[in-house]
């Protein structure tokens, strides 16, 4: 009995307390908002998972403008999986006001990636002039060791620490105004299996010669965000997203991305517009879109098809007799309905899917 009377007596005293925390000058408001993950549904492929992925970002410790933990957080909001911070070796203009290594944005970003269940991949961006350009080197142990003037020699101390290699915004206007070019120290890179992708998309542009040297070659390819400011001041993300790499893994972990990239098993994701592989964006459809045939009295076929993902699919009838060609665009996670008057010929072009340069992913329903 005296050990109730002492816990309603202790009761009241807490609750007298907390009263008296409140008062007219300092009234708690319950507005706080929570952090929401976008959820980005894309199905598996086959025995792949689709992992989204962003290898193409900066912060304070180059030149960006946001600290390393907030790239980790923005891309645990969009629904993203991977990233890698590639800040500049070379190019440090904050440099004055911070005491660091160029393994610093990573440190500080490992321990919010680990909290958020998201894959870190370190890496850095070595910044030279074209050529070579500006080369991403990922799963490298120290990026202060990769600091050497010579490219020749930094690619060589990426390749020391078993790291990979992408080449960033081969069509970039700085560096490549009037043209785009290849040139003799990337088609040595790849000869040498040191080069394992390039940038088809970068930011607000992309590059369809780079999406064939790509397929010549057998590249991941690779759409990033090049982010500086924080990526919502860049991108609509209502009504859009940031450019992502989509990669097809074995399992969610730095080990499956790392194999993804190797098997150049990647397609760029950018816009509402996908590009890579013939043969990995064809399997991405069928993976996403059902294809269901509805036959009617008056025997004039009836296509269904119901996209289960959150991707955008234009469809363009390559045998429609009108002046404008016929076309369809399957929004996310929506159905349409194609009528068709010969389903012997019922082959559509992929206008969003680009497979070479000026190619784009025909399927037949």
């Amino acid at each position: 009995m005296k050990r109730l009377k002492l816990s309603i007596l202790l009761g009241i005293y807490v609750f007298s307390f907390l009263k008296a925390q409140e008062n007219v000058n300092n009234i708690q408001l319950n507005n706080a908002q929570p952090a929401y993950r976008t959820t980005i549904q894309i199905p598996d492929v086959g025995e792949f998972k689709v992992l989204k992925g962003d290898f193409h970002m900066h912060t304070i410790f180059s030149d960006g403008n946001v600290w390393p933990t907030v790239r980790v957080q923005e891309a645990w909001r969009e629904g993203l999986d991977v990233i890698s911070i590639t800040d500049h070796i070379e190019y440090l203009p904050h440099q004055e006001y911070l005491k660091m290594d160029h393994n610093t944005s990573y440190n500080l970003a490992k321990e919010e990636a680990r909290k958020h269940n998201l894959l870190l991949v370190k890496g850095t961006e070595i910044t030279r002039n074209m050529p070579p350009g500006h080369i991403n080197a990922f799963y490298i142990a120290d990026a202060n060791r990769i600091d050497i003037k010579k490219p020749e020699l930094a690619f060589d101390m990426v390749k020391e620490q078993n790291g990979l290699m992408i080449w960033n915004h081969p069509g970039w206007k700085a560096q490549q105004p009037d043209t785009c070019l290849i040139y003799d120290i990337h088609k040595k890179l790849i000869q040498e299996r040191q080069l394992h992708g390039m940038e088809v998309a970068n930011h607000t542009e992309w590059y369809p010669i780079v999406l064939q040297w790509c397929i010549d070659n057998k590249l991941a390819v690779f759409a990033n965000s090049d982010s500086h400011q924080p990526v919502a001041y860049s991108f609509d993300l209502k009504n859009n997203h940031r450019p992502m790499t989509l990669l097809l893994t074995r399992e969610h972990s730095l080990e499956g991305v790392r194999q993804a990239i190797e098997s150049a098993r990647t397609i760029a994701w950018f816009d509402k517009q996908l590009a890579g592989p013939e043969k990995l964006l064809k399997q991405l459809y069928e993976a996403c879109v059902k294809v269901k045939r509805i036959d009617h009295a008056n025997k004039k076929p009836i296509f269904e098809l119901t996209n289960k993902s959150d991707l955008t699919f234009c469809l363009v009838d390559n045998n429609s007799d009108q002046a404008e060609p016929v076309s369809y665009i399957l929004r996310p996670r929506t159905t349409i309905h194609i009528h068709v008057k010969d389903d012997q010929k019922v082959v559509y072009t992929l206008s969003n899917c680009h497979i070479g340069m000026g190619k784009n992913l025909s399927i037949k329903l």
